[in-house]
């Protein structure tokens, strides 16, 4: 085999190499990015739709809605709050809500439960509120 020859097929390797690595690079960010998109129609399915009863919402936890992509907390006896469940950092869905905290279980962000302020990161915008109705021992989004 000459030297030309020889060349040539070490370029297309190091074409495939690369190939696949981008292919790796996108499928890895496309696991951290939001699984479903959200449609006009769905938005519109969701308002008024009862999340659970107030009984089902812990005190100083909450319960991740993943279909409706909201989290709903209970800081305080008898107060409801909601944020995105989509973490700021790279779009995760939260998962856990304990002790007055909501975590991201891809990096390890945390929230606030009652502000959904960061406490801690990598991210540093915190949960966008959401709108939801606390009335007749249900919760709905408003």
């Amino acid at each position: 085999m000459s030297a030309s020859q020889e060349r040539q097929i070490r370029l297309g390797r190091r074409t495939v190499v690369a190939a696949v690595g981008a292919a790796g690079v996108a499928a890895a960010l496309t696991a951290c990015g939001n699984e479903t998109a959200s449609t006009g129609a769905d938005s519109a399915k969701a308002g008024g739709e009862i999340l659970a009863k107030t009984a089902d919402i812990p005190e100083g936890g909450g319960m991740v809605f993943a279909d409706q992509g909201v989290v709903v907390t209970q800081p305080k006896a008898g107060e409801f709050k909601a944020f995105s469940s989509k973490c700021t950092h790279q779009g995760c869905a939260v998962k856990g809500i304990s002790a007055g905290v909501i975590t991201c279980p891809c990096h390890g962000s945390t929230f606030d439960a009652e502000t959904g302020t960061v406490t801690g990161g990598p991210a540093t915008q915190p949960l966008p509120a959401k709108a939801i109705k606390v009335e007749g021992g249900s919760i709905s989004l408003a």
